[in-house]
């Protein structure tokens, strides 16, 4: 990661891409195109999350498609933008994505899990990962069919696979996403441990 200590001079444009990149994260397109849809507040069903597996809970898989591919493109967005500018540009735009999006300012800082723009920032940060990182949650996610174990597995996994790849500044950001992801994951976890996490459905209505 690079360090963020210095003369204002040298480290504003940092801050400006970390700023302008969470801003961009925390766009809710979840909630958005649910309400554009007329099915209520997606934060008052399933999970609460805004995200694309909440979404598929409304029975609408064309929205939660819609929401995976809007959330991972803001990340891929913001962290395409930076990168213009170098990699610590880049990275820094791919933490501040990933956060904005769990902690939206637009929404009191409730916001989602942060799986599909982690995954859409991997695409553009290093794609070779990215590309990884969406396999590994497919061949997770279809069999067990378990959204957040995939999600879990695959980011804690993509670190070490950036640091192969990429190098250590990689694998930093990709190890502050995926911890920030865990975090976010906190009640997936215990039901999962407890048997009781809810499955996602690939046909019909999802189960809350």
């Amino acid at each position: 990661m690079p360090d963020p200590l210095g003369t204002f001079a040298y480290t504003w444009p940092l801050y400006a891409a970390f700023a302008l990149a969470y801003l961009i994260g925390s766009i809710p397109f979840g909630l958005v195109l649910t309400r554009l849809a007329h099915t209520g507040d997606i934060r008052l069903i399933g999970s609460g999350s805004i995200g694309a597996t909440n979404v598929l809970r409304t029975g609408r898989k064309g929205l939660a498609a819609a929401t995976v591919l809007l959330d991972g493109g803001k990340g891929a967005l913001a962290v395409a933008i930076a990168w213009r500018f170098g990699p610590d540009m880049a990275v820094l735009a791919a933490a501040g994505a990933v956060l904005g999006h769990c902690f939206p300012v637009w929404l009191r800082f409730k916001g989602g899990k942060g799986v599909a723009t982690a995954l859409g920032v991997w695409l553009a940060l290093a794609p070779a990962v990215g590309a990884f990182a969406c396999l590994g949650w497919l061949l997770v996610a279809i069999p067990t069919r378990y959204s957040s174990l995939a999600a879990l597995l695959t980011l804690a996994a993509a670190p070490a696979v950036a640091w192969y790849l990429e190098g250590r500044q990689f694998a930093e950001v990709g190890a502050a996403i995926a911890v920030l992801v865990w975090i976010r994951h906190h009640q997936n976890i215990r039901r999962l441990l407890k048997g009781e996490e809810s499955r996602i459905k690939f046909g019909g209505k999802n189960s809350t």
